[in-house]
């Protein structure tokens, strides 16, 4: 068997295994099956697949390089705590915790990239993209729990919290192991991803940030190490080269935007947010299916006729106002859905707004729509 065919066997055994698993239910247990899976293959990977040298100049700079950011980034986390707050760390380091957290992780980790730096030397697309989706998955691994998904707004924070920076982080873990080898991504990943169970506190930040941050990093990061020591090696290629180059940026920065895009309006967290029109309330207006864009409210001016949306015993609505009373110096606010022969029962007080819708997009939400209706099921 040659060894194209080996590294491909090997490769779709770890990638379906992977998928496995990512789809068990293991609920919390799901770092320590990513553990006892990767472990073995990794050693197996080491001894069995032929090793191939790979492009290591300036390997040692790229290792204080990442280093240095994965710190910066700790130090600047737990420094956000002094504005945010901070709250006693529930996984800190214990023997408990130690053998279900963090050895687990670690061993995750390492394994992760040991099996990466090998099949990223070999001269094989397939192997290449196979091992990124693999990694991908054990990142999924680590800090998610997919059949344990039984609602959509979970589903949304799986995507933007765990999909989005995996994917991410993972592009960039390809990047350094082709060619600055395993190490810088063992302690970049250590770094980012343990510190959590060694400290006492964690900051109170929003986790919408931290999952921005984490898009954000890793490109800067590429970036940053691309210009510094790849530049002249790419100038030396050929105009198709190039082409494929800029094309490649800009698909990256488009899906990039995307991913923060979808992160800063399902958070509802930041000045715009965004939500999908389940009935037909609005109709005329605002149609079954459609989504709109808010904005956040902080004591604007709202005016009789705006579309708002607002929270009333746990159930969001978007209607418009349709009268405006102040009683006793509280104002009122009474609205209607366009469609509605009623007005809705009692009224909003600030309290309870949400935003003030400012666009539309029509036909937009029906995939939200449906996705629903499968957790629905």
């Amino acid at each position: 068997m040659t060894d194209k065919k080996v590294i491909h066997i090997f490769s779709v055994s770890v990638f379906a295994v992977l998928l496995l698993a990512l789809l068990l239910p293991f609920g919390e247990s799901g770092r320590i099956v990513a553990a006892v899976l990767l472990l073995p293959a990794a050693v197996l990977t080491f001894l069995f697949i032929k090793k191939r040298n790979i492009l290591s100049i300036n390997k040692n700079q790229v290792l204080l390089i990442v280093t240095a950011a994965a710190l910066v980034f700790v130090m600047i986390y737990y420094l956000t705590g002094l504005k945010f707050g901070f709250y006693r760390n529930p996984y800190r380091l214990t023997v408990n915790n130690f053998f279900k957290f963090f050895l687990p992780i670690a061993v995750v980790i390492v394994s992760t990239e040991v099996i990466r730096w090998v099949m990223m030397a070999q001269r094989s697309k397939v192997a290449h993209i196979l091992c990124y989706f693999s990694c991908v998955m054990a990142d999924m691994l680590i800090y998610s729990n997919i059949p344990s998904v039984t609602s959509f707004n979970r589903f949304m924070e799986l995507i933007a919290g765990a999909l989005f920076p995996a994917l991410i982080s993972n592009f960039l873990f390809n990047y350094l192991s082709g060619r600055y080898g395993m190490y810088p991504n063992i302690a970049y990943r250590a770094i980012l991803t343990l510190h959590s169970y060694v400290f006492a506190v964690e900051s109170a930040i929003s986790e919408s940030l931290v999952n921005l941050f984490n898009l954000f990093i890793p490109i800067a990061l590429y970036l940053f190490i691309d210009a510094l020591y790849e530049n002249k090696r790419k100038y030396a290629l050929g105009n198709i080269s190039r082409t494929w180059r800029i094309l490649s940026k800009v698909l990256t920065f488009v899906c990039l935007l995307i991913m923060i895009g979808t992160i800063m309006l399902i958070s509802n967290q930041f000045r715009y947010g965004s939500l999908v029109i389940a009935t037909e309330s609005m109709t005329g207006e605002i149609d079954k299916g459609d989504a709109v864009i808010f904005e956040r409210y902080e004591d604007q001016m709202i005016n009789e006729g705006q579309i708002i949306v607002f929270d009333k015993n746990g159930s969001v609505t978007v209607h418009r106002v349709v009268d405006i009373q102040t009683v006793n110096g509280v104002t009122r606010y009474f609205t209607k859905g366009d469609a509605n022969e009623d007005l809705d029962i009692g009224f909003v007080s600030r309290s309870d707004i949400i935003g003030i819708v400012n666009y539309k997009i029509p036909y937009m939400g029906y995939p939200t729509l449906w996705l629903r209706s499968l957790f629905k099921r």
